[in-house]
């Protein structure tokens, strides 16, 4: 599986160490930066760049998920969550990294570094990525409806104000 990783200066080491556990699990890891160690960086470029690669990554056809790190992981998911098609969980252990792709079909976790050990970042990974999705009609429907919001502005049928602008 490919595996598209962005952080911020607060993720960097542990993003450092994850690459090499990945594609010593025989992963192929991009690295969406940074390449180094700058206390005032920004994370949402690198968190949207990862985020875009996966997407074009599904609709090619690979088999591809997301991690972003930053100091609580908390804006690096909603810069992932910006981009089209891409559903971003933030984890905080393993049952939220089984939960996200079990019932949501998340392509995308979001981990706060500062708040976790090396290897619990870790497991939380291999948790993220060998959890499939359930496929379970209720969640299945659910996903559909979040993607016609995101391409049209509403739910048909759900209660949402279609007369709201768009943010």
């Amino acid at each position: 599986m490919r595996i598209h990783i962005a952080t911020d200066h607060a993720g960097l080491d542990f993003s450092t160490e994850l690459q090499q556990h990945l594609r010593d699990s025989g992963h192929e890891v991009v690295d969406h930066g940074p390449v180094e160690y700058d206390a005032l960086d920004d994370y949402p470029a690198f968190c949207i760049n990862a985020a875009l690669a996966v997407v074009r990554d599904q609709a090619a056809g690979t088999e591809a998920l997301g991690v972003v790190f930053g100091g609580s992981g908390n804006g690096e998911q909603i810069a992932a969550n910006k981009v089209r098609g891409i559903r971003a969980a933030l984890v905080w252990n393993e049952s939220t990294a089984k939960l996200a792709r079990e019932h949501n079909d998340a392509n995308v976790i979001s981990i706060g570094a500062r708040q976790h050990s090396f290897d619990e970042v870790k497991s939380f990974i291999d948790a993220f990525i060998a959890e499939p999705f359930s496929g379970d009609e209720r969640h299945a429907r659910r996903i559909k409806q979040l993607a016609e919001y995101e391409a049209t502005g509403t739910i048909v049928g759900k209660g949402v104000d279609e007369r709201s602008e768009r943010a």
